[in-house]
Parts: structure tokens; C-alpha cells; sequence
């Protein structure tokens, strides 16, 4: 199926002997064609796994349609695809859905990609800036609106804090980047935020910019602005450390698998469904809140042998240290810990075919 926008990728399969023999295939043997589609976010990663597979499973055609997470999952429960890439875990209504379309051994969901969230900011003289949660809230919400602000000298103490004005830049499209970065807030800040969480920036006036390339563009042209954005694009900017408990944490790949390996997994799921609610306002050392958490969803018994075995061997590769690292590389997501890991392969290893 050809479609506007899709990511024709080649090749699925393991990275090494292990690997391949846990999806009980070896490499080169698998031949047929593998259909996913969804989050945007997973598109360069998607770029990197395929040069993982290339050489393993020339035989495999593996085709991802970057539609977004609602329409990967819409495809995905109508049968139209073999596996979604989500920014948001299924709802009530969606695992009714999946059990339908997946029988009663249900879904598998994923966190296998995990995205670092920064807040950047081009301020001179200033090269750390501790933010606490209530006071990054004041700044864009536009309430703290001078760097020398005694909020923000009380974060940074031994700073010297120049007298001027502050300029949020805040996306001006709908985005997954703005919704974990608002749902932090809401999380954390307490009533120093009182918006709703949505992937429409809720906070009329400051400066708007179009993508995380936008963003980044007008911080870096703006002295003393501050903006989100994820974590590879961050450039030669200023990276804030994020209050967590007693201390300022930095974003990081470590710091950023921590807060999802620690987050609670979501109530009255499957055995195999890993979808958690994230530990936003997390007090825990090392860990940094302001991630994306992206997810695989696919069904733990397919209808033939093939796809499952197709399936098996992705997420196989997706999930091992040198997928993740592809993934990272392509596009400066964090590894997943090898907690995660272990936890995941449980689902993939369980998938089988009901005929």
C-alpha cells in the first residue's frame, strides 16, 4: 500500500545471533511485508532501525506512515495495519477495539522510544540555570517576566542574573512536544499553572514559532528568550536543569529512561501491555520529567505465521541495545534501561499466531 508521506523502509529483522533466535527466525530467512504506521515522532528513529535491518532481512519490506498517533491508532484497530506507533496509550474504548481486532490474548504497548523534553534558553553570562517547577510555570505563563526575578534568583543563587525582560517562545502548532510539556506543568507546578492539558499552546501572547525547528530558531535569535524543544536540537543553546525534589536534574538519555522505569504502569491492562502513567511530578534522584514517551502497539496472536513473525523480529530489534542506539543516533531519543528491556522482550517473545 502506497501512501503519501510513508516511510518505505527495508529490511526486518535481528541485529545479532541472539537476538534473532529469541524471534525465532535467523537473519536473512524472513521474506513478506510489514505495515505500521503513526506518531510522527517515530519518524527518524524509523530511519535509523532501517539501517539496522538491511543487511539482516533483505527480504522484508517494512513500510511506516508517519499519520500521527490518532491515525496510526485508528489503522491499527481497524485492521489496515500490522502494528502503531503511539505518543498516547489506548483508551477504554480503544482496548475494547483491540480486542476485537487482536482476540482475547489482547495488545502489546511499548514504551520503546522516550524523547527528552529541554528548556533552552539564550541568556548571556549564563551558562546553568536551575528552573523549579513553579517557576518555569510563572515564566511561561507569563507571570515572571524579568530574568533578575526573585523566583529565579532563588533557583540560582550563585548566578549573576542580568535586569531583562523574558521571552516564552512556545510552538504555534498543535504538537505531542507541547502536550508532555504542558501536562508536566500541570503536574508538577501545582496552581502556578491553571491550564488544561492540550496539544494547543494555552497561553495567549509571548512569540510562537512553527516546529521544534521554529522554536529553537527564534530562541536562538532572541536574547533572553526560552522555549521546549527536544533535546537533539538544542544546539549551542543553554539547557536548563529541572527541579525534582531537593535537587536540579539535567536532561539526559539516563535521566530520561529513569522517570519512565519508575513511572506506575497504567490499571486493568493486559499482561503484556506496559503502558504507564508517567511520574510527572517525581521526586526520585536522577530522574528528568519533561519527557515524550512514544509506544509500539501491536497484538500478542496474529491472524498467519508471517506477520507474526515479521512483528517478532522488529520489535526484536527495536527494543535491543543496538536498536536503541540507532534510534538515538538518528534521532537523539534516549535508550531505553535494560529493565525495560527485559520487561518488553517478555510481550515480543510471547507473540504467536493463531492459525
Amino acid at each position: 500500500m502506497a501512501l503519501a508521506g510513508t516511510l518505505a523502509l527495508s529490511a526486518c529483522g535481528a541485529s545479532n545471533e541472539a537476538d534473532t533466535d529469541s524471534a525465532g527466525t535467523g537473519g536473512g530467512e524472513l521474506s513478506g511485508d510489514l505495515v505500521g504506521a503513526g506518531a510522527s515522532s517515530q519518524q527518524a528513529a524509523m530511519q535509523g532501525w532501517q539501517a539496522g535491518f538491511t543487511d539482516v532481512e533483505p527480504g522484508v519490506n517494512l513500510s511506516y506512515d508517519p499519520v500521527g498517533s490518532g491515525g496510526g491508532r485508528e489503522q491499527f484497530l481497524a485492521g489496515g495495519t500490522d502494528f502503531a506507533g503511539s505518543d498516547a496509550a489506548l483508551d477504554d474504548e480503544e482496548l475494547a477495539l483491540a480486542e476485537e481486532r487482536c482476540g482475547a490474548s489482547g495488545v502489546f504497548e511499548l514504551p520503546n522510544y522516550i524523547s527528552p523534553i529541554a528548556v533552552v534558553y539564550n541568556l548571556e553570562g549564563v551558562d546553568e540555570l536551575n528552573l523549579s517547577p513553579e517557576t518555569l510555570a510563572g515564566i511561561f505563563d507569563q507571570k515572571i517576566t524579568n530574568w533578575n526575578d526573585p523566583a529565579i534568583a532563588a533557583d540560582n543563587p550563585d548566578a549573576t542574573l542580568p535586569d531583562q525582560g523574558i521571552t516564552p517562545v512556545n510552538r504555534s502548532d498543535e504538537s505531542g512536544t507541547t502536550e508532555n510539556f504542558v501536562e508536566y506543568l500541570a503536574a508538577a507546578a501545582g496552581d502556578a499553572w491553571p491550564h488544561e492539558v492540550s496539544g494547543d499552546w494555552p497561553v495567549s501572547g509571548g512569540e510562537a514559532a512553527q516546529g521544534t525547528s521554529g522554536v529553537v530558531g527564534a530562541v536562538e535569535a532572541g536574547a533572553g528568550a526560552i522555549g521546549y524543544a527536544d533535546l537533539s536540537q538544542a544546539g549551542d543553546l543553554g539547557v536548563a536543569s529541572i527541579g525534582v525534589g531537593e535537587e536540579f536534574v539535567a536532561p539526559s538519555a539516563e535521566t530520561a529512561a529513569a522517570v519512565v522505569e519508575n513511572s506506575e504502569p497504567l490499571s486493568g491492562r493486559g499482561e503484556y501491555d506496559f503502558a504507564i502513567e508517567l511520574n510527572r511530578d517525581t521526586t526520585g534522584s536522577g530522574e528528568y520529567p519533561i519527557v515524550l514517551v512514544s509506544y509500539h502497539v501491536g497484538c500478542i496472536e496474529y491472524e498467519d505465521q508471517e506477520t507474526a513473525d515479521l512483528v517478532k523480529a522488529f520489535m526484536t530489534y527495536v527494543v535491543s541495545e543496538d536498536g536503541q542506539q540507532a534510534a538515538a543516533e538518528a534521532a537523539g531519543s534516549a535508550p531505553i534501561s535494560d529493565t525495560l528491556r527485559e520487561q518488553a522482550q517478555t510481550a515480543i517473545d510471547a507473540i504467536t499466531a493463531s492459525a
